[in-house]
């Protein structure tokens, strides 16, 4: 079976878990940090930390590592640095708010599921 890549991994662990409106955003072109940004709604806090436990576990499991985490559930935005790709799970609200699609532009989508 070939290796998945990271942004795969990190898509179907968001997948499973139920998150909503993810995206993946290919930045290799303008960034320095990161050649791809994943944004993903979570419905509660609680959904938020849970998103982000199956995120890191599923990259553990798959002999991938990650950098560190930022954000607590209670403030509605949590942020997994996995290198080469950055992962944003957010409250719909705070996804609004921000509009990260936005900042980075339509360009730069890669993929979006329900």
């Amino acid at each position: 079976m070939p290796k998945l890549k990271l942004q795969d991994i990190c898509i179907s662990a968001l997948e499973d878990n139920k998150a909503e409106d993810i995206l993946a955003l290919d930045v290799r072109n303008i960034s320095s940090f990161a050649d791809s940004i994943i944004i993903a709604s979570a419905t509660s806090n609680r959904h938020a930390k849970s998103l982000s436990e199956k995120v890191i576990e599923n990259v553990k499991v798959n002999k991938e590592s990650f950098i560190g985490v930022e954000g607590k559930s209670e403030s509605g935005w949590i942020l997994i640095d996995c290198g080469e790709v950055v992962i944003n799970i957010m409250k719909n609200e705070i996804r609004k708010f921000y509009d990260l699609e936005g900042l980075w532009g339509e360009t730069t989508l890669t993929k979006q599921s329900d």
